[in-house]
């Protein structure tokens, strides 16, 4: 988010498309370069990632972030990590599902999974490229860092790009220009002089600006957006962690497909969720979390459509939830940022994450273990612990909770997006992100 501040949305589905894909990275590694060994597999979690993490810790870094819009090689280098990536997330849903159907020799396991680990090392070509042929207009236009982009210990905001110290929400919306910025400064210190204004009298800060996690927690927005995720990734994850017994009760059992298709269909929507949102906002002002409403919409129909209970409507089915699973997830990051500012945003963030867990705790394993269980029940009287379920009643009643449950996030995030478009019309007015002046600085 600091490092590409004009590219949140595309950042944000890009990190999150690549963590949705990372469960057929690992399956084709336990295939290819483990031998199917368990044991393997341990002490690769256990060594060689947190190893890995070690090793790259140092190029992960802040750095000054290009702040112009028509940046046409940042654009195309992000073109071209989308595409890499688009190919990576086809090539690892083809090969997981050869490797399901056919058996495949040690020799070709091999040969997929080099394949795979050279899709994953080609954005490697952007710092390679930009290190061996360095852009020459960079050099001689070095891009100049935000106010709102400098560290805590650096002061002196440009005036040009501050808010006033006293004014209106409405002068706040228009102020930019140098003149209204001075006769703003002059009317302060005029007030001052006459006794009128307090300097020292601190001020909450404002959608926008950068919040404490404290300050965040009391705004109603905050909860707004916590709710609204809350919504569309609870229920998602509820059908996540019971795929594969869906699949059998509609008699789909090779549920490797399914969770194969499931997991591609989020990677897109990380992709398109964070790509989409971004052109709009900029184009349009529209805030990000209309997507979120939009998504949410199509996840109630794509409930009722699991209900059915039909087998030919399981992959269609999947496919719709699978993609606006991931646009909950691309959206949510950058609002985050926008709306609060980046001081505390990785607390923020790790706060709205807490819906996962939360969803699987009360619509997985409250909500649908129960009913699922009850129904096996039924189907095998005298039975102590049956174990499948057959037949469309074993989550209808599960489906149904939770196409309710969508339906109440999509209210919510009407009134979300009402709240918040001033902020977006604010920020964006101009096709480009305006960076608020940080609280430090105010005060």
């Amino acid at each position: 988010m600091r490092n590409f501040p004009l590219s949140r949305g595309t950042v944000a589905g890009l990190i999150k498309g690549y963590v949705a894909v990372s469960a057929a990275v690992y399956t084709e590694t336990f295939n290819g370069m483990l031998g199917n060994s368990p044991t393997n597999l341990l002490l690769l979690l256990a060594l060689g990632i947190p190893t890995a993490c070690i090793v790259v810790m140092y190029f992960v870094r802040p750095c000054t972030p290009s702040l112009d819009e028509d940046n046409s090689t940042e654009h195309s280098h992000f073109m071209y990590t989308q595409i890499s990536s688009v190919v990576l997330g086809i090539y690892l849903m083809v090969a997981t599902i050869l490797g399901d159907t056919l058996k495949l020799s040690q020799a070709v396991t091999y040969l997929l999974f080099g394949i795979m680990i050279l899709l994953l090392l080609a954005p490697l070509a952007i710092p390679i490229k930009m290190t061996f042929y360095p852009n020459k207009q960079t050099k001689e236009k070095p891009s100049t860092l935000a106010p709102s982009y400098s560290t805590d210990s650096l002061s002196g905001a440009d005036p040009e790009n501050s808010e006033p110290l006293l004014g209106s929400a409405s002068t706040i919306l228009v102020t930019g220009t140098n003149e209204s910025d001075d006769s703003t400064d002059l009317d302060v210190l005029l007030a001052v002089g006459e006794g009128a204004v307090n300097l020292k009298k601190k001020r909450g800060p404002r959608r926008g600006d950068d919040f404490t996690f404290l300050e965040a927690l009391v705004k109603a927005d905050f909860w707004l957006l916590f709710i609204v995720y809350f919504c569309g990734v609870g229920t998602g994850v509820t059908v996540l962690n019971n795929l594969a017994q869906i699949g059998m009760s509609v008699g789909a059992n090779d549920t490797t497909i399914l969770l194969c298709l499931f997991g591609f269909c989020n990677f897109i929507g990380r992709i398109l969720g964070g790509s989409v949102s971004e052109y709009f906002v900029r184009s349009r002002m529209l805030p990000r979390p209309f997507w979120m409403m939009c998504t949410q919409i199509i996840m109630v129909i794509t409930f009722l459509l699991f209900a059915t209970g039909l087998h030919s409507l399981i992959y269609v089915s999947v496919t719709l939830l699978g993609i606006c699973y991931g646009v909950q997830f691309a959206v949510m990051i950058p609002t985050v940022s926008e709306l609060f500012g980046l001081k505390d945003f990785g607390l923020m963030y790790n706060f709205m994450l807490l819906v996962n867990p939360l969803g699987a705790f009360f619509f997985s394993a409250l909500l649908a273990g129960y009913i699922y269980d009850k129904e096996a029940a039924r189907q095998h009287p005298g039975v102590l612990e049956p174990s499948n379920c057959y037949g469309p009643d074993c989550f209808r009643v599960t489906f149904h909770v939770c196409g309710i449950v969508c339906c109440c996030g999509t209210l919510l995030s009407v009134l979300f997006i009402a709240r918040i478009k001033p902020v977006y019309q604010m920020l964006y007015a101009s096709g480009s992100f305006r960076h608020p002046r940080s609280q430090q600085q105010l005060h």
